[in-house]
């Protein structure tokens, strides 16, 4: 018996790349080319295109490249970190790890306008400030998704702009606890340098906050 070869099913392609028969007469129509390849010798200057076809394996079809991908994936090592400076393990509870990171509803939706997936993200980051409000009892809480030094840097702009009026021509000074971490310090030296804010690097409780020109102060806990 002769053995027919079909192709794979479960291919990139018709996933990822839209356009399909009528669709694409009806597109070539609308901008008065030809064909595709019309479209792209009029759209792409030949100078910067290649004369021949790229030396590209076969495609793969998705279960295969998951598979391929594994088996690539086992040779990784995990070892454990010391590097410590915040960089540690964390435990997610199973409840959040099944109902919110491998919940498809937070991540499926979004808008066309932004890239990331964004209204599911937003409305679990809501859920989550709404706990914090209810668990601190404060009328409003962050959500933020930056890492922890740029997060600081955002902290401390904040800061400076809420009491700009109070500062009056004065930059003004921001105090941060010397036990932060070093990565931590170095962003605040970044953002504080446009902005002419001064910085008072020292222990935490020799913090002087009634000094004047003084708009906040970052301390960091566990340190």
């Amino acid at each position: 018996m002769k053995q027919v070869p079909f192709s794979p099913l479960d291919t990139f392609a018709p996933r990822h790349i839209g356009p399909r028969g009528d669709d694409i007469a009806a597109m070539l129509k609308e901008v008065g080319a030809a064909s595709l390849d019309a479209l792209i010798d009029e759209a792409i200057p030949a100078s910067i295109r290649l004369k021949a076809p790229l030396h590209l394996p076969d495609a793969e079809s998705e279960s295969t490249y998951l598979s391929r991908l594994k088996t690539i994936a086992k040779k990784n090592k995990v070892f454990r970190s010391f590097i410590g400076l915040g960089y540690s393990d964390t435990l997610t509870p199973s409840v959040i790890r099944r109902c919110v990171f491998e919940n498809p509803g937070w991540y499926t939706p979004y808008t066309p306008y932004q890239a990331e997936i964004a209204q599911g993200r937003l409305e679990s980051l809501l859920n989550f400030q709404t706990m914090v409000c209810d668990l601190t009892g404060m009328a409003v809480a962050n959500a933020s998704l930056l890492d922890e030094g740029t997060a600081a840097g955002e902290a401390m702009a904040l800061l400076h702009r809420v009491q700009g009026k109070k500062l009056g021509d004065a930059a003004g000074t921001f105090l941060v606890s010397d036990r932060c971490f070093p990565q931590t310090i170095e962003v605040l030296r970044s953002r504080a340098e446009p902005l002419g804010i001064e910085l008072a690097i020292g222990p935490a409780d020799h913090m002087d906050l009634g000094k004047p020109g003084v708009f906040g102060a970052l301390v960091q806990y566990p340190d």
